[in-house]
């Protein structure tokens, strides 16, 4: 755990004891308590033990990482019970806003303190002692997943081998700050579809603006889990959704144009049904972010460089070698022990003719390969050209290999506008900016205002797969904007093929 993370652990247990101190002033003098208490962080909460009887040990558990604030958030249930509060829905009130139902108690005349002897006359029904425990533990799940952590499973091999298929993974949110969610109106644990019914599992009825406590920007080379941002507009069935994204379906469709293709989508609703989605509730993607905000990058001959030098390759990190070997047979085997190959098929090693062949490698193992005197020349393969490669104007012909220059934006900064650098930076302006910005009789139009000058409101990152050669990232949809980040991909709880990969147990990522 990062002294960021502590921090925000210890901000965030200061706030739920300290939130209702206006209320818990006025009810600690109902109570025959001295009232300047209620604003003494953990005090107040050591009054609240001490006046309901409760076992003296509960307030030290206030004090464990998390596990303190349900603890809190349970004596000031157990506080609002001596002022004869034991509706559901007064508890939900005491647990959820606080704040705000505390002082309705504490300045409220007519609300009287009748003390411990009054809880020892209520009895709860064992259905009310049910609904009570399953509403916490939603409360407790919903706001560790909000705040602390999130449990996410690795879908694709775009991140092999850093991360595998069926990698368990916990994604830390306090790493960037936690991010309040746009539509708070949801069903607890589901993203943004219901089972069975296959209907939106949120209202967009209230609709909360990009909000983050606490904010930690996101490091060069960190792994990490953000929303889609091709994922505002998808083809709601199956086989579309992220997997061949709206915005390649209509490039697709209109032969390279992309305002084509959006009338054939658009007037064939039965094919393509459509359906737009806030940032929170897009597809979740997992990538390492090799550029920050303000970086130029560039690639060439399938090398990455980052301010003009040559990036952090991660150890794992794999690419696509054109590979001439000096033995005339390979001995699969050995390949899988000693060269971390994890199946040694044509998904890993294709046969180009003679000694020659196409490999999946990681750096470690196409070092060891060299060291050892198996290789005898190795290159990058070259991928094919794709027209769907980034920013798709057909001006910057731009590859997998060999891509760039590109200056990722930066909060604060300015940018000229030209012809040649629109298409790049209009979606950011645009979309994820919330402007209108035109082009009209070749001059720039920005909310209705010409100029050719625009001001960045958020931090983007340039995401990419460590599979590089099998990863959809940003080299096709570009930026990520600042608003669009989860969280930190952290530790690996639990790795599953055909059983459990133990050697992947509880290890941390990097």
């Amino acid at each position: 755990m990062s002294s960021h993370d502590l921090t925000v652990i210890i901000i965030i247990s200061l706030l739920i004891v300290l939130l209702p101190a206006v209320g818990l002033y006025k009810m600690f003098q109902k109570a025959g308590i001295p009232a300047w208490k209620a604003f003494v962080p953990f005090l107040n909460t050591w009054e609240m033990v001490r006046v309901t009887g409760i076992r003296k040990h509960w307030f030290f558990w206030q004090f464990i990482p998390v596990v303190g604030w349900f603890i809190s958030l349970w004596i000031l249930v157990e506080f609002v019970k001596l002022f004869n509060k034991f509706r559901f829905l007064q508890h939900a009130a005491t647990v959820l806003v606080g704040f705000a139902y505390l002082p309705m108690i504490g300045f409220d005349e007519k609300e009287k303190y009748y003390g411990p002897e009054i809880v020892k006359k209520h009895k709860k029904s064992a259905a009310r002692e049910w609904i009570d425990a399953g509403v916490f533990a939603v409360v407790a799940a919903t706001l560790i997943r909000t705040f602390v952590f999130e449990a996410y499973t690795i879908p694709t091999g775009s991140m092999e081998k850093t991360l595998l298929v069926n990698d368990f993974l916990f994604v830390s949110k306090l790493s960037y700050g936690p991010r309040i969610p746009n539509t708070p109106l949801a069903v607890p644990f589901v993203h943004h579809t219901l089972p069975i019914t296959n209907s939106k599992s949120y209202s967009e009825l209230i609709h909360i603006p990009y909000t983050r406590w606490f904010a930690s920007p996101v490091k060069r080379n960190d792994v990490v889990v953000f929303n889609f941002p091709a994922g505002d507009t998808v083809i709601n069935l199956e086989e579309y959704q992220s997997r061949y994204p709206y915005y390649d379906v209509a490039w697709d469709k209109g032969g390279q144009n992309m305002d084509a293709g959006r009338q054939i989508i658009l007037s064939n609703p039965e094919d393509f049904p459509l359906i737009v989605r806030p940032v929170d509730k897009k597809e979740n993607y997992i990538k390492r972010c090799v550029a920050i905000a303000g970086d130029t990058l560039q690639i060439i001959d399938g090398v990455l460089y980052v301010n003009g030098e040559k990036a952090f390759l991660p150890p794992k990190m794999q690419l696509l070698y054109e590979v001439t070997v000096k033995v005339p047979q390979l001995d699969y085997d050995v390949l899988k022990e000693e060269y971390d190959f994890a199946k040694a098929d044509d998904s890993e090693i294709m046969p180009m003719g003679g000694n020659r062949y196409a490999m999946l490698l990681t750096n470690e193992a196409k070092d060891k390969m060299i060291k050892n005197g198996l290789i005898d020349s190795v290159k990058v393969s070259k991928q094919n050209p794709d027209s769907k490669i980034f920013p798709r104007d057909g001006k910057h012909h731009w590859q997998v290999d060999d891509f760039g220059p590109l200056w990722v934006p930066k909060k604060g900064a300015t940018l000229t506008i030209t012809d040649d650098n629109f298409a790049m930076y209009e979606r950011a302006i645009r979309v994820y900016e919330h402007n209108e910005l035109e082009l009209r009789n070749g001059k720039y139009y920005i909310n209705g205002q010409e100029t050719n000058k625009y001001t960045f409101k958020m931090d983007y990152f340039w995401m990419m797969g460590d599979n590089r050669h099998y990863s959809q990232d940003s080299r096709f949809w570009g930026f990520v904007p600042e608003d669009h980040v989860v969280g930190e991909a952290w530790l690996i709880w639990m790795s599953w093929d055909k059983g459990v990969r133990w050697n992947r147990m509880f290890s941390s990522i990097h």
